[in-house]
């Protein structure tokens, strides 16, 4: 597996070198990207002495865990002449001058205050690396023209390669409370009026017109506004569904009854939500049930850097088996340890699916990774789910928790 991992990251090399060294790199979490980057940068200042180099990523934790790989892959002796920084800052950046830059993420530094880098700075070679192509057409036909795509493999083509672990996907409907029905129905019927409001077959680019728009009336901003209210409330009720949390629960007690029988270690477990508040009930609920047998702590964009460090540490180290996430562990991080993950919280984008999806495919011998994916059926979070996971396989749509196999 390493060999042919490495022949691929070869490849990927020297296609972005063949392109005369721009261009983008598209592969599945647990390819190698990281390593890609370094060994990029490496050859290049270890060839050119007064040359430099930039990485630049999206958060802190990714700031460290880039540095560690130039000492990981022996390339710790040109650290004095690259600098990481994250989106937010480097946008910052004037006139400043590179030999070459790699833009890890690069679905995530492509918003219009974040494009000021590449306008305003000059690098002879740009390497930019993601795990799918964008799914916004305006960040999708940036990209490019900054640096068109010169590699790409795709993730069930790294899972026959045996680059990650295989998967299997589970979507598991769960039911509205009555309270809850009630809320979503004024939401959605809400969503309909203002979207005729709007017209009907281009409410969204329309209501985005508007909102950007100093030479509109006050009612269409108003049609506007109430337009995007009611798709936030709409997405709030079924994020916070109380069943998903009663269904994370049924799960854990699930696994924990078959790790007796059949004496296996327990899984290490992610579980994303759709929302900070929910993430802390999901863990709270599995730490108070006397009938669950595993030990939650959370991640996420509400607690410090110091907080989100010591979870992280905890899970890894065995202290805890699941860690529960909104948005913050949805790339970047290496979970190699984790082996299932249960997603509460959805959009339509299949790029945050396979972000999440690969947090669990480190590869391992024997391992098969188990994504369960609850969603509330009949309403738009099915919609979303649906559009999310067009571009995988073995996803298996059960009707109940019996019918997956854990």
């Amino acid at each position: 597996m390493i060999e042919i991992k490495n022949q691929e990251q070869k490849k990927s090399l020297n296609a972005w070198a063949n392109n005369k060294f721009k261009g983008t790199v598209i592969a599945a979490t647990g390819f190698g990207k990281t390593r890609v980057g370094v060994i990029a940068i490496g050859k290049i200042l270890t060839a050119n002495k007064k040359a430099k180099a930039l990485v630049l990523v999206p958060t802190t934790q990714l700031q460290d865990q880039f540095k560690s790989e130039f000492d990981k892959w022996d390339y710790a002796n040109v650290l004095d002449r690259v600098q990481i920084l994250c989106y937010q800052s480097a946008y910052k950046l004037k006139d400043e001058e590179f030999e070459v830059v790699v833009a890890d993420e690069i679905h995530l530094g492509l918003s219009g205050e974040y494009r000021k880098f590449f306008y305003n700075n000059t690098y002879n070679r740009l390497l930019c690396m993601t795990a799918t192509r964008p799914d916004d057409i305006d960040y999708k036909g940036f990209l490019q023209n900054l640096a068109p795509t010169v590699y790409e493999l795709k993730l069930d083509e790294c899972v026959k390669l045996e680059l990650v672990s295989p998967y299997e996907i589970y979507c598991l409907p769960i039911e509205l409370s009555e309270e809850e029905k009630a809320e979503y129905k004024k939401a959605n019927n809400m969503f309909v009026h203002y979207k005729y409001k709007l017209g009907q077959f281009d409410a969204f680019n329309e209501a985005k017109r508007i909102i950007g728009s100093s030479n509109v009336t006050a009612i269409e901003k108003q049609h506007a506004v109430m337009f995007y209210k009611a798709m936030r409330l709409r997405k709030s009720v079924v994020d916070f569904a109380e069943n998903k949390i009663y269904k994370v629960r049924d799960i854990l007690i699930k696994l924990g009854k078959t790790l007796i029988k059949t004496k296996e270690n327990k899984s290490k477990i992610i579980t994303f939500a759709g929302a900070n508040d929910f993430t802390d009930r999901i863990a709270t609920c599995i730490n108070n049930n006397k009938d669950v047998c595993y030990k939650a702590v959370t991640y996420h964009s509400g607690m410090t850097p110091k907080k989100r460090e010591k979870a992280l540490d905890t899970f890894k180290t065995s202290g805890a088996d699941v860690i529960c996430s909104t948005k913050a562990l949805n790339q970047g991080f290496d979970m190699p340890n984790a082996d299932m993950a249960i997603i509460c919280g959805l959009t339509s984008k299949s790029l945050t699916m396979i972000q999440r999806v690969g947090r669990i495919l480190r590869f391992a011998e024997h391992k098969t990774g188990k994504i369960i994916i609850l969603y509330v059926k009949g309403t738009q979070e099915e919609k979303w789910l649906k559009s999310a996971v067009k571009g995988l396989t073995n996803v298996n749509w059960v009707d109940n928790l019996t019918e997956i196999r854990l």
